[in-house]
């Protein structure tokens, strides 16, 4: 087996819960959660809006947009697949297994809203930590991505840097914007 091979297959496979994680939450539906939610924050949240009225906006907005990617998943997965029919159910069942990334992306940068919502932490501590958290999850994102599919660490560590850019970019644009 040559070195390139080698690196390539991670050397244990998945546990059951480390393919539940692959599967639901390191997706391109939950990198497009996090910059969604970001991007809500800066929306909603550069208006001197409160942490209550910043986290029903972004929660309102992602129930909307997952409902809408769904509908979508379910759309495009209906009918011929690779030579077989896929039904109305299967479609509506990968559509819904796809987009679960794409709701729980957005828990961890709710949850710190929420602080802010109950006064557990001032509205603008809230709102910067829940972008702040929002570029952490994309770091964890690019690493797991990269890690799973046994990219060496130093490129394990930039593919989590990468990641991490575009959570960046959206503080950037809050800075700028407001």
């Amino acid at each position: 087996m040559s070195d390139e091979s080698a690196r390539a297959t991670p050397a244990t496979p998945p546990t059951p819960a480390g393919r539940i994680v692959r599967a639901t939450f390191v997706t391109e539906e939950s990198v497009y959660g996090v910059l969604l939610v970001s991007g809500m924050i800066i929306a909603s949240g550069g208006h001197g809006e409160s942490s209550w009225r910043v986290f029903w906006s972004v929660a309102a907005t992602v129930v909307v947009f997952w409902a809408a990617h769904v509908y979508a998943g379910t759309v495009a997965h209906h009918g011929l697949d690779d030579d077989r029919v896929v039904g109305l159910g299967e479609s509506f069942r990968i559509a819904l297994r796809r987009s679960r990334g794409l709701l729980l992306s957005a828990l961890l940068p709710l949850i710190i809203l929420l602080l802010g919502a109950t006064r557990a932490i001032p509205d603008a501590f809230a709102l910067w930590t829940a972008l702040w958290a929002g570029v952490v999850v994309l770091g964890v994102l690019g690493f797991v991505a990269y890690r799973r599919r046994g990219a060496p660490w130093p490129m394990q560590i930039v593919g989590s840097l990468a990641t991490a850019a575009f959570g960046v970019a959206m503080i950037v644009l809050k800075a700028v914007i407001h």
